[in-house]
């Protein structure tokens, strides 16, 4: 519930504040607020650097918060407290909190002077994700999916056929049981077929694939469809991934060292992840990799991955703070992004460009970050979303690392996360 009462919390105080007026600034100095590691804060700090070259005039200040739980903490507080940073990065499906709060402002105004950004250059698929009471609240600066990094030398040694286009979950499964090994013969497996997280966000994928909606209404959903009997299919599958399959380390195991870190130690073969973690593995990754998208089933689909720049309400500098948003979305500003490797470029133009499919540069087949847009689906946008998503994982763990029985896992899901959707 703790994500609740920061949302009530952030409500109550913007009804207090002081509207924002945002005098013309030419200038000034402003705060650009971002999540992720070592390798990402780098990224943004290059698109920082270039735009002060650019407008010497506005000075950018960069305050990073690792953790994204950490993160939207840390931005649901300062909001409340009427002094947040000027610019901000949210996932699409964390910002209806703040928007249907009246905590984020809509950009439209902005886009209709802009000569530099029009929606029409962008993939639809990701600007709007990130519309709101039919505004646009944040400008998308990529459209990941979620795809399966693989180590290309742990195939060879086990003589698997590496992903192909239109792998199925058997095929998948029989990869990974085959890229499981005991190194040492302990009767303990030291090298897994797969790490992947036990969240809704990951499941998700799978629900779709069997067939099923993850809600019952996209628009105005009410409740998780976890229950129908192709999801607890999918479920089942997922979970047993784990329970009964073993192709992923057990609660201990990953406690004892994430699958990311076991991948990038090159002691896992498949790794399922968005393209946020492409300049992490570029850096420290002695192997070679490539990726692969999601194995099918009866319906072919992934998940939008999105973060979009979004101009708070309460910034006290709102023009130069669109002066940076608009120069971070433009094809100059994505190219910069994209040759560190963090976006997909939500650009077209930036997209379908060497800048990012260059081969030479890994992913080798980045294409297949693109090829996938066809089929990615997006998550609900509801103000409670955070803790929806939070909590249908907490099942969806239990059942993954056995816990309890996957269907089971699946029904609590959608029993514990009711009265989030009517907000009881």
């Amino acid at each position: 519930m703790k994500n609740s009462i920061i949302f009530l919390f952030l409500i109550a105080l913007l009804a207090l504040l002081p509207a924002c007026q945002s005098a013309p600034a030419s200038g000034g100095k402003i705060s650009f607020m971002v999540f992720g590691e070592p390798a990402e804060l780098a990224a943004y700090q290059r698109l920082v650097d270039t735009f002060q070259q650019e407008h010497p005039e506005i000075q950018v200040e960069v305050i990073q918060v690792p953790g994204q739980s950490d993160y939207r903490k840390r931005m649901a507080a300062d909001i409340a407290a009427g002094s947040p940073a000027d610019v901000v990065l949210v996932n699409y499906r964390r910002q209806a909190a703040f928007a249907s709060a009246g905590a984020l402002t809509p950009l439209d105004d902005y886009l209709a002077k802009s000569t530099t950004l029009k929606e029409a250059d962008f993939y639809p698929q990701s600007f709007a994700a990130f519309k709101w009471d039919g505004k646009q609240v944040c400008i998308p600066q990529n459209i990941s999916s979620l795809v399966i990094y693989y180590n290309k030398a742990l195939f060879d040694q086990a003589g698997v056929a590496y992903p192909a286009p239109g792998w199925t979950w058997a095929d998948f499964l029989s990869a990974a049981q085959a890229l499981t090994k005991d190194l040492n013969g302990d009767g303990t497996n030291e090298q897994f077929g797969a790490g992947i997280d036990p969240e809704l966000i990951r499941i998700a994928p799978f629900v779709w694939q069997a067939g099923s909606d993850l809600v019952d209404d996209d628009a105005n959903p009410t409740t998780l469809m976890l229950d129908t009997s192709e999801a607890l299919d999918a479920g089942k599958f997922f979970m047993e991934l784990q329970t009964a399959h073993h192709v992923v380390p057990n609660a201990e195991q990953e406690a004892a060292e994430a699958s990311e870190s076991r991948f990038l130690n090159g002691r896992t073969a498949m790794y399922f992840n968005s393209r946020r973690v492409v300049p992490t593995i570029r850096e420290a990754a002695k192997f070679d990799w490539d990726v692969a998208a999601l194995p099918q089933e009866k319906t072919a689909a992934t998940i939008l991955h999105a973060d979009g720049y979004c101009l708070p309400s309460a910034s006290k500098n709102k023009d130069a703070a669109w002066v940076f948003i608009e120069f971070a979305n433009s094809a100059e500003g994505q190219t910069i992004l994209a040759q560190t490797g963090r976006t997909v470029p939500s650009l077209i133009s930036i997209a379908e460009s060497p800048v990012f499919l260059d081969p030479s540069n890994k992913p080798a087949h980045s294409q297949v970050f693109l090829d996938v847009i066809p089929t990615m689906r997006v998550l609900p946008l509801h103000p409670a979303w955070a803790d929806i998503e939070d909590t249908a994982t907490q099942e969806i763990t239990r059942g993954f690392y056995g816990e309890t029985d996957p269907y089971d896992a699946m029904l609590r899901a959608v029993q514990r996360t009711r009265d989030y959707f009517t907000g009881k």
